[in-house]
């Protein structure tokens, strides 16, 4: 908890005045514009997709608004931590990732009856004038935030060789991240496969895990800077649990509606986890530590899916839940590891 509060204190030193201090005049890097920046890529991208006449300008717009999605991963967390005072960044972090997670789930349902109703054109035209509104909102609201504490990109990729404790959170986020995504790509066969579940049942069942994921966020948003590593710990157990007990009783009725809400809160518990140790681990180079995260999360996510898909052609869905289930508990050994040498570091320097 010290550790945490002690980052935060010089994120926000560094970081910008927040809500803490009279917000200065907008600045090059300044979020306040840099935040509506991104949402305009948005809304014009999906303008561009609703109207575009060829496969090659989806292509290339969709690749863009990637770009800036990645843009925001690395900012979002972290402007949501300058907006309240110390005590809150915690919950403001978890607000943040809850509304990650339920976008995530509900979003591609949402879009999915929207076509339905209307039309795929029609549907981007909808997202595109949500956007907008977005837009507007954060450009009246959101107050200056400027970066006070830039690291020029040649370093950004240095700082895990000179921060051990940086290594090894991302040595972790990318264990994790590809054990999870690895076996959440196949979640849909796999309950197909194990208890027949209907394409309905299962829009469900994934709702209900997207909901356990905000559970998640606000849970570990009330013990994670009290209790980090216990947080930590329970949360990736939990997740590791839940897909053995899947393995063992997902064919069970009332089994896999249970389990995707147990792995959805451990879910959403460890993203704000790993949020607070990339925090503590690099507090005064936090946003540069965020891309570097956003990276490794996002470039993991493409390869679990990819090595998943190896996993589920040669030997069955099943060997997907288990590759889950060996990397995130890797994950959990490599944090406890780091733990335990940065604990025998500090009585040795004593």
């Amino acid at each position: 908890m010290e550790v945490l509060q002690r980052a935060r204190q010089v994120h926000r030193r560094h970081g910008g005045d927040g809500a803490d201090g009279e917000p200065s005049a907008d600045l090059p890097g300044d979020r306040r514009v840099l935040l509506p920046v991104l949402l305009a890529v948005l809304t014009v991208g999906n303008l561009v997709t609703a109207v575009s006449p060829n496969y090659p300008l989806v292509l290339a717009t969709r690749l863009a608004m990637g770009f800036a999605s990645g843009v925001f991963w690395a900012i979002g967390v972290s402007m949501a931590m300058r907006l309240v005072p110390g005590r809150h960044a915690s919950r403001a972090a978890a607000v943040v990732m809850s509304g990650i997670s339920i976008a995530a789930v509900v979003g591609m349902p949402l879009g999915t009856f929207l076509e339905d109703l209307t039309g795929w054109r029609t549907t981007f035209l909808i997202w595109s004038g949500l956007s907008a509104l977005v837009f507007l909102a954060v450009a009246a609201v959101l107050p200056s935030l400027p970066s006070q504490s830039a690291v020029p990109v040649r370093e950004v990729f240095a700082l895990p060789f000179r921060n051990v404790r940086l290594r090894s959170v991302m040595v972790t986020v990318v264990l994790f991240v590809l054990g999870h995504f690895g076996a959440y790509t196949f979640v849909r066969p796999f309950l197909e496969d194990g208890s027949g579940a209907s394409s309905a049942s299962i829009t469900g069942l994934l709702m209900a895990y997207g909901i356990g994921g905000a559970l998640g966020n606000f849970i570990a948003g009330q013990t994670a800077a009290r209790h980090p590593k216990a947080t930590f710990v329970t949360a990736t157990s939990g997740l590791v649990a839940s897909l053995l007990l899947l393995l063992a009783v997902g064919h069970w009725t009332a089994a896999p509606a249970v389990l995707l809400v147990a792995w959805g809160v451990s879910f959403g518990a460890w993203q704000l986890c790993q949020v607070n140790m990339t925090l503590a681990a690099a507090p005064e180079t936090f946003e540069a530590a965020m891309s570097l995260n956003t990276l490794a999360y996002n470039t993991s996510i493409a390869v679990g899916a990819l090595f998943g898909g190896l996993f589920a052609d040669h030997l069955g869905v099943r060997s997907v839940l288990w590759f889950g289930a060996a990397l995130t508990a890797a994950s959990l050994l490599v944090t406890l590891a780091g733990a335990g040498r940065a604990r025998r570091g500090s009585a040795d320097a004593r």
